[in-house]
């Protein structure tokens, strides 16, 4: 664990998640009789922030990245944006779902999404995000929903790139862009919508509703801030 934060550099969240696996590991060990005891009994994780480090998008910024992509030439950044932000997919889950994972349920377009744990699950699809997949499909009837511009597989690389050129193109300054913020984007904008913390954990797939809340405390924290009542205070000053 030390060479993991001191050589390494891992978040501590990362950190904690490769230390799970190894507890795990010397547990199973200690039941199947092989090992007296775990040597990672005494072992103490390091402390999780309270708060998630990722920021989401503003209502605003979303929306004029959402219009960027819909105005591409490219027909694959619609359907990336969508796909992450509108639908709330792990970019994993975006760059792995293919056409024939496409399909209707009870008279919902639904996409079949494999996630964490090769869980498979049903995702209704919202017309703008219908719209948005039928594009990059294009009338095809198989591979891939997203490719990259040499018609293979797009990948967290190829995605990551189109979604720095589109921020820079809707002028969104965010001080490194990447696919996650936009999940983040999804879970904050529905809570900001009125949705119920229950109804977006469902949404989002969060084992645990802490989760959620982390992805909402940091954006809550920034809009609340101190900083705000005291320039208000002082305006007639400055």
């Amino acid at each position: 664990m030390r060479w993991l934060q001191e050589v390494r550099r891992y978040q501590p969240s990362t950190v904690s998640r490769r230390l799970s696996v190894v507890v795990g590991f010397y547990r199973v060990c200690v039941i199947d009789q092989i090992l007296a005891h775990s040597p990672a009994d005494y072992v103490r994780r390091p402390p999780m922030p309270t708060d998630s480090p990722t920021l989401g998008l503003g209502h605003l910024q979303f929306e004029a990245l959402l219009t960027t992509a819909r105005l591409s030439a490219n027909r694959n950044d619609f359907a990336l944006i969508a796909m992450l932000g509108l639908l709330g997919l792990r970019i994993f889950e975006a760059c792995g779902a293919n056409i024939a994972d496409l399909g209707e349920e009870h008279g919902h377009r639904v996409l079949k999404v494999r996630g964490k744990g090769d869980k498979t699950v049903l995702i209704p699809l919202p017309p703008a995000a219908a719209r948005a997949i039928e594009r990059a499909v294009d009338g095809r009837q198989q591979g891939p929903i997203l490719r990259n511009l040499r018609g293979r597989r797009m990948d967290r690389h190829a995605a990551t790139r189109r979604l720095q050129q589109l921020s820079a193109t809707a002028e969104i300054r965010m001080p490194r862009m990447h696919p996650h913020m936009l999940r983040h984007t999804f879970v904050t904008t529905m809570l900001d919508a009125g949705v119920s913390l229950r109804d977006v954990q469902i949404a989002a797939r969060h084992a645990d509703p802490k989760t959620t809340m982390r992805y909402d405390r940091a954006r809550k924290n920034l809009d609340r801030h101190p900083n705000y009542i005291l320039a208000a205070y002082m305006a007639s000053g400055t």
